[in-house]
């Protein structure tokens, strides 16, 4: 885990993240941004990925989680992870197309497990991140990135997660921040630094988020789980319930931000899989 935490690998991915953060700071979702070709091809990328799951519908079985159709829809990524990714990236940079691939192909969940984590969104946000190092993706596709690909990239795990009944990846239950997801939080929060009116403590609240989820990733999120889970928040969200107490959205970041390193980033269930290379690679930072 030191070798991790000294990496480029930890260095460029955390910088991408934070970047990614002050990008979106104090913007709507519906807030009118710069939509690049690579942008508008990644998204049509994640729509193949959505109709596969409308063609892959779920089968019978006895057990009520992880459904075994999961791995017929995984397996038709497996075979076309690098054709997807070619339609991406320009035919000049055509050699990296299997390095970035596998990032993708890890950014959907264990088709072993049926389960879906943090450390899969992290391989989504190192492909992203990716894209960016060999220059597919720019400097003012930064809100883009966020608001478009990654807004439905959530909507694709979403579904996939819903139709295949995916279990949580290492999952510290009610500990932990969500079952799923944790750059929405960080990012959303973001989004809602020096708000005119909505305060941490309105998440909580049904109408708020109801009346503003369209514009808020985090309050998408939120609304997510409610979907999904029964009982009175505080019960099933603890964590979400206590940082509802924080006094302000950029204190709300910085915690989320810490949070995330050491419950993800820092924890070895989560970080085994990742995948280093040319473009992530594992030696120590050099500098310059």
């Amino acid at each position: 885990m030191g070798k991790w935490k000294r990496s480029q690998a930890y260095a460029d991915y955390i910088g991408f993240i934070l970047t990614l953060n002050e990008g979106v700071k104090g913007k709507k979702l519906t807030f009118d941004y710069k939509v690049s070709e690579a942008i508008e091809k990644l998204v049509a990328l994640l729509n193949t990925l959505d109709r596969w799951i409308d063609e892959t519908p779920p089968v019978d079985q006895p057990s009520r989680f992880g459904n075994k159709a999961y791995r017929t829809w995984y397996a038709k990524l497996d075979q076309e992870a690098e054709n997807l990714v070619a339609t991406v990236v320009p035919t000049h940079l055509a050699a990296a197309v299997p390095e970035v691939a596998v990032y993708l192909k890890e950014a959907v969940g264990n088709s072993t497990r049926i389960d879906y984590g943090t450390g899969h969104e992290a391989a989504f946000a190192a492909f992203l991140c990716c894209l960016c190092k060999i220059g597919v993706l720019r400097v003012d596709d930064q809100v883009a990135i966020v608001f478009k690909v990654f807004d439905r990239y959530l909507e694709v795990m979403r579904k996939l997660q819903k139709t295949y009944r995916m279990e949580p990846a290492g999952s510290q239950g009610v500990w932990g921040l969500d079952d799923f997801q944790f750059l929405p939080f960080i990012w959303g929060s973001s989004q809602l630094i020096d708000h005119p009116h909505l305060e941490p403590r309105h998440f909580v609240d049904e109408k708020a988020v109801s009346e503003n989820h369209k514009d808020y990733m985090f309050l998408q999120c939120i609304l997510f789980i409610t979907e999904m889970k029964t009982g009175p928040f505080a019960e099933h969200s603890n964590q979400l319930w206590n940082i509802s107490a924080v006094p302000s959205w950029s204190k709300v970041n910085q915690g989320l931000i810490r949070m995330y390193k050491a419950e993800c980033l820092e924890k070895f269930p989560v970080i085994q899989h990742f995948k280093f290379g040319s473009l992530l690679p594992i030696h120590p930072v050099t500098s310059g």
